[in-house]
């Protein structure tokens, strides 16, 4: 497994927020933060490339939304916020020495973060970084490579992963007051506690699951369920709105 990082960009604290307030960042703290979630990464079983090319760039450490990577190729995002429209391109180069290129550009309208893969099906968020045409665009050039493309309605937060990951056994953890969840298989869901609507983002790497260590019960129900939780905290990148998942572009290498 590869883990492509970015370092957390100085300027961390001017970054997008739509659905949180906004709050002081440590600037300090993130950097710890991020070292050990790098650490939590290599854990798992993943290598991890950290780069270092966006750093002018608020939003650079949540490097998943600039990219989906699929088996056969990696298809470079078209982000819905102009500030980070210059993501993508430094991440390519990486991404280019493992996968085919393909991208999605404007007027389409789509952040990596909206798009949970349950197989050969990608689920793709309808939110405000994610427009209508972004998911057309995205189901023309997936469908070559026999992937389908799924439009989910966000309405309660920034992204569709923000309430909806994959878990290792194919089921979808999912906070339903966020999104709407009548496209996905009912019999596979797996609700999130009512007191963390937050925890519906969790990574999963080898068959083992990063989670915010803000959100126990969470991790007790996922425990619960026979998989193996490992705890990160990520309190900093919370303040701008990011998860485990925004954090990293995980892939088979």
């Amino acid at each position: 497994m590869i883990a492509v990082t970015h370092v957390p960009s100085p300027r961390l604290q001017d970054g997008e927020r739509t659905y949180v307030g906004e709050t002081t960042v440590d600037y300090a703290l993130a950097l710890r933060q991020h070292a050990a979630y790098r650490d939590a990464l290599r854990a798992c079983g993943a290598d991890v490339i950290t780069l270092d090319v966006n750093r002018a760039l608020p939003d650079c450490v949540f490097v998943e939304d600039t990219a989906i990577v699929l088996d056969e190729l990696a298809v470079m995002m078209s982000m819905g916020a102009e500030s980070r429209r210059d993501e993508p391109s430094g991440i390519e180069p990486t991404l280019r020495r493992f996968r085919t290129i393909e991208r999605v550009v404007l007027p389409a309208t789509i952040d990596g973060g909206d798009v949970v893969r349950r197989g050969r099906t990608l689920y793709v968020g309808e939110s405000l970084r994610t427009n209508a045409v972004g998911i057309a665009a995205l189901r023309d050039v997936v469908r070559r490579y026999g992937y389908t493309v799924i439009g989910v309605a966000v309405s309660g937060c920034l992204h569709l992963k923000s309430a909806c990951s994959a878990l290792p056994d194919g089921r979808l953890l999912v906070n339903r007051e966020w999104i709407d969840v009548s496209p996905l298989p009912p019999a596979v869901l797996v609700d999130v506690p009512a007191a963390e609507p937050w925890a519906g983002d969790v990574l999963v790497i080898n068959n083992r699951i990063i989670a915010s260590d803000a959100f126990p019960r969470t991790a007790d129900l996922l425990e619960h369920c026979g998989f193996d939780v490992v705890p990160v905290a990520v309190s900093e990148f919370a303040k701008v709105e990011g998860g485990v998942t925004c954090l990293s572009l995980v892939f088979e290498q």
